[in-house]
């Protein structure tokens, strides 16, 4: 499999899981927050902080439509309320920089994305909404930048179009298997998608995920996912649409602290590890005499058992065989045997 770059970060299966905090919205377009966001994602010790990069006129036509389950409110009403400056996005970058984490943006339009590329981004984050929107892929895939690519809402046949697309500018990419629906339910999450995305296209796979919690994030962390991505707010008491299915910043911890977790414990195959001896020497049985034993006598399962500790030259694996043999000498009772004390 391909290796993916994104700043100093190598995401392949040698590294584990790449985490990233998804802001989006959850600022509601105050600045103040945003940067609230940037802190507490931080003190997680995530790899990446994404927001989302909207000029409203540029994306969309004005509309009454609704975002569904999502909110009441009109769709262009909530993006425009959500709208960062050049200047605020330019000011989180160089925040991010301060602070150490990586800033990444999703442009929603191609003014957008080269509002980010002047800004000087290292790379782009792909929404499953632009997934198939092939004219703004190729745009952004000129630059020849690293790209995210999310894929809710396409099957294997469009998102082979779109990284075909990619391809013909020779722009590196990964993928992130997402279930566009919020709350996603956990039956609809599909884990299998990350194995299956990843045989395709021979290229690192991540979880966009929108289910409570960080359940299946740490089981696609078990399966293999290369990346992460979380919707994450200070609180979901926050207003804004996406609050409400965010994890909090003591989850946004658990879910770095248990990837890592997971990505050490994966792999591997069954074997005794030289680790595991000490437990060995008194967990196992040794073959003892469970009563004093004449020159002669015959070793039966009334004179010899199995006990601990598991020192002895015979263990309970060669019990059956020693059964029925003859004693060459007196042995006094809770006595590990050796093979030279019968024949």
């Amino acid at each position: 499999m391909k290796h993916f770059n994104i700043g100093n970060y190598i995401i392949d299966d040698n590294s584990d899981p790449f985490i990233i905090a998804e802001v989006g919205i959850n600022h509601e377009g105050n600045y103040e927050k945003a940067v609230q966001l940037i802190d507490a994602a931080v003190k997680s010790r995530v790899h990446c902080v994404k927001f989302q990069c909207h000029i409203t006129e540029a994306e969309m036509i004005p509309t009454e439509m609704k975002p569904g389950k999502i909110s009441d409110e009109r769709l262009w009403d909530i993006i425009k309320r959500c709208e960062l400056t050049e200047n605020e996005e330019r000011k989180l970058i160089d925040y991010c920089k301060k602070k150490g984490i990586l800033f990444l943006s999703t442009p929603f339009s191609r003014e957008a994305s080269d509002r980010l590329e002047t800004l000087g981004v290292v790379a782009f984050k792909i929404g499953s909404g632009e997934c198939n929107n092939l004219p703004l892929i190729k745009h952004i895939a000129r630059k020849r930048k690293p790209i995210i690519l999310s894929t809710g809402m396409n099957d294997v046949d469009s998102i082979e179009l779109t990284v075909d697309a990619i391809n013909e500018y020779d722009c590196p990419f990964m993928l992130m298997h997402c279930t566009s629906a919020y709350p996603t339910p956990y039956e609809l999450v599909r884990l299998g998608a990350i194995k299956q995305l990843k045989e395709k296209f021979d290229v690192p796979v991540g979880l966009s995920d929108h289910s409570i919690g960080i359940y299946t994030c740490l089981g696609a962390a078990a399966l293999g996912a290369n990346a992460l991505e979380k919707h994450f707010t200070i609180s979901r008491q926050w207003p804004g649409p996406d609050n409400p299915i965010s994890i909090e910043p003591d989850e946004l911890a658990e879910l770095v602290k248990g990837a890592k977790a997971i990505f050490q414990a994966r792999g591997g195959y069954k074997n005794i590890l030289p680790i595991e001896q000490p437990v060995i020497d008194f967990a196992y049985a040794s073959i003892v005499t469970i009563k004093d034993i004449k020159k002669g006598e015959v070793l039966t399962k009334d004179n010899i058992w199995v006990k601990r500790p598991g020192t002895g030259t015979l263990m309970a694996k060669d019990f059956d065989n020693v059964v029925g043999k003859f004693a060459l000498k007196d042995i006094p009772v809770n006595t590990q045997l050796n093979p030279h004390d019968f024949s």
